[in-house]
């Protein structure tokens, strides 16, 4: 678990801009600049002794030593596995994705919505590597890990079985980028298993640094489309899946029929298109990726404002669980936020601020090796009445009911959902359902002012951690944003 003097450290190192896109922490303190010249100046091809190119690298149970799945395995280079790799041919599309043995096309998901922004692509995929000229048997990714971007090194030696590789390939067998990406990934959480399972979500917002909302499309709330609407208009990404797909188990007879004289496509059914009410019966669920300015270059598109602050629950301390255990609950960890500037152009045509919280839960996929499962996490926000630095007691917070909750506490890596409160200040109580669970966490909150509606905004964001303890010291922040219309 992170330690407090880690997470101040931490806290330090982003305020001088280190953790950044354009300050990336080296991951396992390799600098691939730095490694590929020793290579190249020796002559000697990358050996990444972080990540070897042995059975541990692929996993612990399933893939482990002693698995029949991975019995046969060879680690090569992709130069030996043809004459002339690539690392990217034409510019990287979904088509270069295909999945392998390995149950993560929640990750492929992700990559492939990745390849439909060329904005965002470069940042993770380093575009100036090659097979040919400066090769040295190393590449590097750039992902973002609970609030920080960090670079992750890796050599080019894949797991392969009968000359093929066996996870992410692409299809001519001749373009390694997204099968690297994959390694990189992999070595970032510890094996290859880690990555089995997970939601597109994880994914998207590993790629991005941004902050991810799910809708289940049975339930959608009544102003769904025009969030929609909004997202794409400030860059973000999005995602939409199927959990049951029905058929009539016949053949459809269709036509084709062409108009000389006509200037438009179809768009009744079977078109391109389809209509926002078929897109709530036939799919499931719709996941957004809201975007960090930190990711964004253009300027053509609106921005949010965000902030993250990392927390601990320590058993015997502020691991005080849920409002259901009143004698605890208190003892959680509690920051304030200070809403000021309401909507410019409500979605519901209502007075108020919209803003996000998420609450991500640390390791999760590295704990998976021993055992151990993801906590059920949630929130729940209180109105501030204007105490200052106090941390608000069990008198307070069990007399009161909270405005506004997590929808549910789940045992997921990240809860998060979209509110609408009267400007003011407002209590964050991060917790886990139960008390006294060991854990590190990540709290979020986007905050968004649209450009359009005058030519400068400003946002203005109060944090303070109140702190149970006289000896810790009470942080505050004010944040001003501008977007420039």
């Amino acid at each position: 678990m992170t330690s407090t003097a880690d997470r101040l450290a931490r806290q330090q190192d982003r305020e001088q801009g280190i953790g950044t896109n354009e300050k990336t922490v080296k991951f396992s303190q390799q600098d691939y600049e730095t490694l590929r010249k020793q290579c190249l100046k020796s002559g000697r091809l990358f050996e990444d002794n972080c990540f070897p190119a042995e059975p541990t690298s692929l996993g612990y149970n399933e893939l482990g030593p002693d698995s029949s799945k991975t019995k046969g395995v060879v680690w090569k280079r992709p130069k030996e596995l043809c004459s002339n790799p690539k690392f990217i041919v034409d510019g990287a599309t979904r088509m270069d994705i295909c999945q392998g043995a390995l149950g993560d096309c929640w990750l492929l998901a992700a990559i492939a919505s990745l390849t439909l922004d060329q904005d965002i692509l470069p940042r993770v995929v380093p575009q100036e590597q090659s097979f040919t000229e400066g090769y040295a048997g190393i590449f590097h990714f750039q992902i973002w890990q609970f609030g920080e971007w960090v670079d992750v090194v890796i050599d080019d030696r894949l797991p392969t079985r009968n000359g093929k590789l066996l996870f992410v390939h692409s299809a001519e067998g001749l373009e390694f980028w997204s099968a690297l990406l994959e390694k990189a990934y992999a070595k970032l959480y510890g094996s290859y298993e880690a990555l089995k399972g997970g939601n597109t979500t994880e994914g998207f917002e590993d790629f991005t640094g941004g902050i991810a909302e799910v809708y289940t499309l049975d339930k959608a709330p009544p102003t769904l489309f025009q969030i929609m609407q909004k997202a794409l208009s400030l860059g973000s990404l999005l995602g939409c899946s199927i959990n049951k797909v029905h058929f009539q188990g016949k053949p459809v007879q269709l036509l084709r029929i062409r108009n000389p004289w006509g200037q438009v496509e179809w768009t009744g059914p079977w078109s391109d298109k389809m209509s926002y009410s078929d897109f709530i019966k036939q799919f499931s669920r719709l996941e957004i990726c809201n975007l960090t300015p930190d990711t964004l270059l253009s300027n053509k598109v609106a921005r949010w404002k965000h902030y993250q602050y990392e927390g601990m629950w320590r058993v015997g301390s502020t691991a005080g669980g849920c409002r259901n255990f009143s004698d605890t609950f208190s003892s959680n960890p509690q920051f304030v936020v200070r809403l000021e500037d309401v909507d410019d152009d409500p979605l519901d045509g209502k007075h108020g601020c919209t803003f996000l919280v998420g609450l991500m839960q640390k390791d999760g996929r590295q704990q998976k090796r021993l055992g151990r499962n993801l906590e059920c996490i949630g929130f729940a926000i209180y109105k501030y009445k204007g105490q200052r630095n106090v941390h608000l007691g069990p008198d307070v917070l069990l007399r009161q009911r909270p405005v506004a909750t997590s929808s549910c506490f789940v045992p997921t890596r990240e809860v998060c959902n979209r509110f609408k409160l009267p400007p003011g200040e407002y209590v964050i109580v991060p917790s886990t359902f139960q008390p006294n669970k060991n854990g590190s966490f990540l709290l979020r909150v986007f905050s968004e002012k649209p450009a359009a509606a005058r030519r400068r905004s400003y946002l203005r964001v109060m944090w303070i951690l109140i702190s149970r303890s006289s000896s810790s010291r009470v942080l505050a922040m004010y944040v001003n944003m501008r977007t420039i219309g």
